[in-house]
């Protein structure tokens, strides 16, 4: 049976990455600037003063305008750096800083790195996500850092996933092992979800 589920996520993925890919680049600016105050919004109803998020890739809604707005208000921003092991190192974000591609292709910063254990100290986890269900269950794009992340914690903040509005979905495939978020932002609005645990 979860070969099913595999197959079922891996077809959804592909059928997921397809439409992003077909965004203008008008789109995306537009989608960037509405994450940000989605974000923003986000942040001042939770009272958050730290908060983890990602630098997006060129086909997801668009993370560096929220962080750069975020670091200039005093906002402490710790980015994710991936490890071969399956476990995120941290580093606090510097819009001056410089970026990199991570294990997968994808930008991560360069600069000194903390350990796993830092995200603790968040008060919200902004997480990427292919697609997320109106129950909160949360589809990444396989590799599981962020249900590690989240599975790990022991005082887990409220935790946001980031996607576009035709990504709200009535139901994903989901395993054992993925983890469920509080709630969704897309370039357009902001859905607490507040699954069972969480």
């Amino acid at each position: 049976m979860p070969d099913a589920i595999a197959d079922a996520k891996r077809a959804l993925r592909a059928d997921l990455r397809e439409r992003r890919q077909q965004r203008s680049d008008a789109d995306r600016a537009v989608d960037a600037a509405g994450l940000a105050v989605q974000l923003d919004a986000l942040v001042e109803r939770l009272g958050a003063r730290s908060v983890s998020c990602f630098l997006s890739t060129p086909t997801e809604p668009g993370t560096q305008d929220f962080i750069r707005g975020a670091v200039a208000r005093g906002i402490r921003v710790l980015l994710p750096i991936t490890r071969e092991d399956g476990l995120m190192d941290w580093a606090v974000a510097d819009p001056d800083g410089e970026i990199a591609d991570g294990l997968y292709g994808t930008p991560e910063p360069v600069g000194e790195v903390l350990s796993p254990l830092a995200v603790n100290d968040v008060d919200l986890l902004i997480v990427p996500a292919a697609a997320v269900d109106r129950t909160g269950m949360r589809m990444g794009w396989g590799r599981g850092y962020f249900d590690k992340t989240i599975g790990s914690m022991e005082h887990c903040p409220p935790v946001y996933a980031v996607v576009f509005d035709s990504e709200i979905l009535d139901a994903v495939p989901h395993d054992v092992h993925d983890q469920p978020v509080t709630g969704v932002v897309t370039p357009t609005q902001t859905i607490a979800l507040a699954p069972a645990g969480r």
